[in-house]
């Protein structure tokens, strides 16, 4: 039985995004995670002995700093070489061939394949055929899956394309292609890349993304990793997701409700953190918290610094180090007879009401995301890189919403604040 790991998206060396160092928080596990995903990899090809190893593009986020990025990626390709397991990689929009000017000889059966043309790998010995072709610059808006070969009769065939497929939100429209002109293609199986989340586009033929190896920011949850595939000898093959990362990312949601005191909710999010802590002892979680639900009517709502010191302290201590709270936000609306409302007078009231109208569906949210995203454009690169911030439609502009809803009527509620 023939078998290979299909990968992609590894961006070696890529930060995990916006995360606040504070005492305590497993830094060190965490710098370097997108590493350890390749070399967990490698340790899954060797462990598994499969015949080849597939990369799907991305496998660097962008021009190298220095070398060393690129001797460590040498190195763990060094040894699958050793183990005389042969790679095939291509070139996404991160690490497109205009975008790279340092480069380093590849090992011994590890082949980056042409940026200016379709290539195809032939391995008669294993009964395999592998087509695909590296991105020659980011912005590749053509298909290229169109100047693909025929497939090699007799073969396996294999098509590695790094692209949006049919478009996902969230990911730029870099080589579009139709799942139904690469059905027609006639390869057995597609190996896709540049999708961060695993997907399943097509069952016969096999067309496939396998999602990034590691989570870098909160819109990328849960585990991350490889495909393990498996070729019967009728030529069907089995695809296997194995993990990969070393930090798991994800969003806790903590309910509140209008006589919950603030021990109450520390222990509701306790109980919800114990349950998100991820099976594998070597791996991290990192987490977003935020709290929704009715506020407190009748109790001064403590500051969200002192919320998220809370929060941090106690996941540090329950975890023994292995959480990181990414943030601490608030979408609580509040209730009772003095709570801030949409219903009084004054600005805040105006602004609750005109909130409450945007979320009700009924209003055309186009101009506001056209003007949010020029605003966006405008902010320092660090808070541009908040990749929580999301304006792919309707949908994540009411979520906004409900965050600013908390986030104000918070601030109202602190101690000493006025009322509007």
């Amino acid at each position: 039985m023939i078998s290979f790991l299909h990968a992609a998206d590894l961006h070696l060396d890529s930060p995990l995004k916006m995360l606040e160092q504070y005492e305590g928080a497993p830094v060190e596990s965490l710098r370097l995670a997108t590493r350890r995903g390749l070399t967990r990899l490698v340790d899954l090809a060797l462990e598994r002995k499969v015949d080849f190893v597939l990369l799907a593009g991305d496998i660097y986020d962008g021009d190298w700093k220095d070398f060393n990025t690129g001797l460590f990626f040498v190195r763990e390709m060094g040894r699958l070489s050793d183990a005389r397991i042969p790679v095939v990689l291509i070139a996404g929009n991160h690490d497109a061939a205009n975008k790279m000017t340092r480069q380093l000889r590849l090992p011994t059966g590890v082949q980056m394949l042409s940026a200016e043309m379709p290539t195809t790998i032939l391995w008669e010995d294993l009964g395999v055929a592998v087509h695909g072709q590296s991105f020659a610059s980011a912005a590749i808006t053509d298909d290229l899956s169109k100047r693909y070969p025929l497939p090699t009769k007799g073969l396996f065939n294999i098509g590695l394309l790094h692209t949006c497929a049919e478009g996902r939100e969230g990911h730029d429209r870099y080589a579009p292609c139709s799942i139904n002109d690469l059905s027609r293609k006639g390869y057995d199986y597609w190996a896709l890349g540049h999708i961060h989340r695993r997907e399943v586009l097509l069952e016969d033929p096999f067309i496939v993304f396998p999602g990034n190896t590691q989570g870098r920011s909160i819109r990328e949850t849960g585990p991350k990793g490889c495909l393990h595939v498996r070729i019967s000898t009728t030529g069907t093959p089995e695809a296997e997701f194995v993990p990969l990362h070393v930090a798991q990312w994800e969003h806790l949601r903590v309910p509140v409700g209008p006589i919950d005191t603030m021990d109450t909710i520390l222990e509701r999010f306790e109980e919800i953190l114990l349950q998100s802590i991820p099976p594998h002892p070597d791996v991290s979680l990192v987490a977003r918290v935020t709290l929704e639900g009715n506020g407190l009517p009748d109790q001064a709502w403590p500051r969200m610094d002192e919320w998220t010191s809370e929060i941090r302290s106690l996941a540090t201590a329950r975890t023994d180090g292995s959480a990181w709270i990414e943030s601490v936000r608030s979408a609580v609306s509040w209730s009772g007879k003095d709570s801030v409302d949409a219903h009084g007078h004054g600005a805040l009231a105006a602004i609750l009401r005109q909130i409450e109208s945007l979320q009700s569906g009924q209003a055309d949210l186009s101009p506001i995301q056209e003007s949010l995203e020029a605003i966006l454009h405008k902010l320092p690169p660090e808070l541009q890189s908040d990749t929580s911030i999301r304006l792919d439609g309707p949908a994540d502009i009411r979520v906004h919403l409900a965050e600013v809803t908390g986030l104000l009527t918070s601030l109202f509620r602190e101690p000493g604040a006025d009322s509007p």
